[in-house]
């Protein structure tokens, strides 16, 4: 499996509110014959379904310990997570049981170095625990006073001769049996004892253990902070700086061009750039305007028709430059704060070298022919599919040396077309063996396919994954689906949650008018830490081909002259507004986490609740951040109704006041657990709400 290197991105390997000083663990000898330990303890999480594969997170990401752990009879037990970072360092954490009536256990920290961790669950008999709660109702009682007070004082004699424990807190324990013992003291004063909470205090941060249970060590992958985080931006090179000459034709952009663009995507607050394939295109069968099957002179055909008498898919299609002008494009938009993600569409046109040099890698029909493409009702002419079972050692090795030369060029981040369609044990060597060489490198897995094979993907490992966010519109639609990411699958599959793409334009888009791309861009924006937008949205591009998803003069097929600072000037962009959504995300660490989104109710059915929180000794900033999200998914009318927050979520009690600040329009409100709202899905539609710290 992939490796990954040892950076951290704090001076400590991990946040945590749990973590206790380490203490060594003796186990309690196992029974012969049995595989069931003296206390039984069941790793939950993080996990991946049936232990094939490592389950990962993002640099910095909040991760869930979970166990299931019991014993016989009622006396207390303790459950501890013990911690290896990639560079060595140990740790103990303490899990909090969640009495939900199924013996689960748990803890959040926050994982800040990149590399492979190791994790062990520990259970054990929490003696003092057990003895506290029995003294605290027989002595109140009257009950086996003395017995009860000598248990105590025995258990403060064995913390005591511990040479680990800190001479105060010794010293503490001596006095505390001290008091136990004395026949002068009376009930109430071994009472005191017994509730004392600093005494407790101690025995947490140092629990006195016996019959410790240790399950099996795990590993769990950290990535790089751009595995799980960041806003995409995705354009097709050649329409930026593309011009259009008097007779109607077009001109190309080029990376030139197309570097002019940069400033503006980087003031919008994107962080990835994300560009189609950039390759020759060939002329056999080219598909021309809305993908017709005839091509007009000068009809630039589709990027993904890859292959030509130019080259393949190490070569640049010669209108957009030269390899040193890609490399110069790649530093301008470092130097702009953005990363390129490059598309990898493993797949030839007829005219690809590979055609002729190697026809093995392709399926000959009956009649000679080479099968083209097809996603049936689609079928792409233009495209030949590879067969990498005809010839594997073969294919696979090119395959891999394509990615370690744009990698050599500069690229980290791959946007792969299709992955569903070539084999899944393929994906797990050039994955893995991309990896190990460079644990930098992410792929993203462009598979909008049933949900098992989504999940196998990026279980053997693809860092993010297109999801059915895009088709997922209603209130009931989007908590299920945002519920499921972060609490379902998120030990292994991190939703990159594009609004729209070049292939689709969802019915949401078409119909909805203006107000459903604030809304959509909103929603993926903060209840995400991966986004991504295609070029157009911003300019409300939604007239779609009849009868599909996709735009009408679809980019893939001809280039797209675009006027995008005239749309701004003239208020009709939505780029402002995509701006202010990224300060956002930049600014409140809550929103850069997967797993802390918090559904809560409204009554009505188009108003969707969610809240992000993060505790203050998880967030990098020290402090808390908490934002609620109130959204209006009808971009048809006003709707207003009471929203039902569970404000225990970020520690306020119900009936409490708060402040909330809309981090849109920059309103003040004093909130409670239940409040009117009204959105007006013509002018805001969403409240971002940021609640502000009480003082």
């Amino acid at each position: 499996m992939a490796t990954a290197s040892r950076r951290r991105s704090t001076s400590r390997a991990w946040r945590s509110a749990s973590a206790i000083p380490v203490r060594p663990a003796v186990p309690w000898p196992p029974s012969p014959g049995t595989v069931t330990g003296r206390i039984p303890l069941t790793p939950l999480g993080p996990s991946v379904p049936l232990d094939r594969y490592r389950p990962k997170a993002f640099d910095g990401e909040v991760v869930p310990f979970r166990a299931t752990a019991f014993r016989e009879g009622h006396d207390v037990i303790g459950v501890h997570v013990r911690l290896f970072s990639p560079s060595g360092d140990e740790s103990l954490h303490r899990l909090t049981p969640l009495h939900d009536g199924l013996d689960t256990w748990r803890t959040e920290i926050a994982l800040c170095e990149q590399g492979v961790w190791r994790f062990r669950f520990e259970a054990f008999a929490d003696d003092v625990a057990t003895w506290r709660h029995a003294a605290d109702l027989k002595i109140a009682a009257g009950v086996d006073t003395a017995v009860m007070r000598e248990l105590g004082a025995r258990l403060f004699d064995l913390a005591t001769a511990e040479k680990s424990r800190p001479a105060p807190e010794r010293a503490a324990l001596t006095a505390a049996a001290r008091v136990l013992r004395d026949a002068d003291a009376d009930d109430a004063a071994a009472l005191d004892v017994v509730r004392d909470p600093e005494i407790a205090a101690l025995f947490v941060q140092r629990p006195l253990t016996s019959l410790m249970t240790l399950e099996d060590e795990r590993e769990l992958l950290v990535e790089r902070e751009r595995a799980g985080v960041g806003a995409w931006y995705e354009f097709f090179p050649r329409s930026e700086g593309a011009r259009r000459r008097k007779d109607g034709t077009v001109v190309s952009g080029t990376f030139r061009t197309a570097a002019k663009r940069l400033p503006a995507v980087a003031a919008m607050g994107f962080d990835v750039l994300y560009l189609v394939p950039i390759h020759p295109i060939g002329t056999t069968n080219r598909k021309g305007r809305n993908n017709t099957l005839e091509a007009l002179p000068g009809d630039p055909g589709s990027p993904y028709a890859i292959g030509a008498a130019d080259g393949g898919h190490d070569a640049i299609h010669p209108d957009l430059g030269t390899p040193d002008d890609f490399r110069a494009f790649l530093r301008a938009a470092q130097r702009n704060g953005l990363e390129v993600a490059l598309d990898i569409a493993l797949q030839a046109s007829p005219d690809h070298p590979w055609v002729t040099e190697h026809p093995e890698w392709f399926t000959t029909l009956p009649d000679g022919t080479i099968a083209y493409a097809e996603n049936p009702p689609k079928k792409y002419q233009d495209i030949y599919p590879l067969n990498f079972d005809n010839d594997p050692e073969g294919s696979y090795a090119e395959m891999l040396r394509i990615i370690r030369y744009w990698v050599a060029q500069g690229v980290r981040i791959f946007r792969v077309d299709n992955p569903h369609t070539k084999p899944l044990q393929f994906w797990e060597w050039l994955i893995a063996t991309v990896n190990v060489d460079d644990p930098e490198v992410i792929f993203l897995a462009e598979a909008f396919t049933r949900p098992r094979v989504m999940q196998a993907l990026a279980q053997v490992g693809f860092q993010q994954s297109y999801s059915y966010f895009t088709w997922r519109n209603t209130k009931s639609e989007l908590e299920e689906f945002f519920t499921s990411v972060a609490h379902e699958t998120a030990d292994y599959m991190r939703p990159n949650v594009f609004v729209n793409t070049h292939d689709i334009l969802t019915e949401y888009l078409q119909f909805g008018g203006r107000p459903a791309y604030k809304i959509r861009a909103a929603i993926a924006a903060t209840a995400a830490p991966t986004y991504g937008v295609y070029a157009g949205y911003e300019l409300y591009e939604n007239v779609a081909r009849p009868g599909s998803e996709e735009n009408i003069d679809n980019e893939k097929y001809e280039f797209k002259v675009r006027d995008w600072a005239g749309a701004e000037a003239s208020g009709d962009s939505l780029a402002p507004y995509l701006r202010r959504l990224n300060e956002i995300r930049r600014a409140h660490p809550a929103l850069g986490q997967l797993r802390n989104i918090h559904v809560h109710w409204s009554d009505d059915d188009a108003i969707l609740v969610y809240s992000k929180h993060l505790q203050a000794d998880l967030s990098p900033t020290g402090r808390a951040d908490t934002i609620i999200v109130v959204a209006n998914v009808d971009p048809h009318s006003v709707r207003q109704t009471t929203v039902h927050l569970d404000t225990r979520v970020w520690g306020v009690e119900p009936g409490d006041p708060f402040e909330v600040e809309d981090l849109v329009t920059g309103q003040v409100w004093t909130w409670t657990d239940h409040d009117f709202v009204r959105l007006d899905a013509f002018d805001e539609p969403v409240h971002i709400l940021h609640v502000r710290e009480s003082r």
